[in-house]
């Protein structure tokens, strides 16, 4: 079997843009100081290009959209990893990273299936959103940035807790 050198090529580029994107929205991570970072990031980007470029054959359509739907679905469950609860605010953290890690799964199997415009465009607009800060979120309407807002009045065993946003005292 011949190789050729411009599919190999192709190849390498592909899993390469898979990469660099996990890499670029891992850096905003670890710039954040979060969980999840560079290699994190890096490696989602890799493995989920690597595992969609597997059937890019233009008769290989419905093994790739099964391949990529696992990704997709399995990903999941290394984002959720990254989500815990506070017990002293009663919110969860790391949302945000765990949604980013699922692009950047998105990003990897764009890249994997060679979808250039997708990958370039949708990297920048991850930054862009993950460059927000919450200070637009509380002027949003927001009550307190990282705060899931609660009905009804504060419990007995909340009163005069100065971390309870409904408490005018705190």
């Amino acid at each position: 079997m011949a190789i050729d050198i411009w599919t190999e090529f192709d190849l390498i580029l592909r899993l390469f843009a898979g990469m660099a994107a996990g890499v670029i929205v891992g850096w905003e991570r670890t710039l954040k100081q979060k969980s999840a970072g560079i290699r994190t990031f890096g490696l989602v980007g890799l493995g989920t290009a690597t595992a969609s470029s597997i059937f890019i054959g233009v008769d290989q359509a419905d093994e790739a959209s099964r391949v990529i739907q696992g990704v997709l679905t399995g990903i999941g469950f290394l984002g959720a990893g990254v989500i815990t609860l506070s017990r002293a605010s009663r919110t969860p953290r790391g949302l945000t990273t765990a949604a980013a890690i699922w692009v950047t799964a998105a990003l990897g199997c764009a890249a994997g299936r060679g979808d250039w415009a997708i990958v370039l465009t949708a990297t920048v607009l991850a930054i862009v959103l993950l460059a927000i800060d919450h200070s637009i979120e509380r002027w949003a309407g927001r009550e307190e940035a990282g705060r899931v807002p609660t009905a009804g009045p504060p419990s007995k065993a909340r009163e005069g807790d100065p971390d309870d946003a409904r408490n005018p005292a705190g």
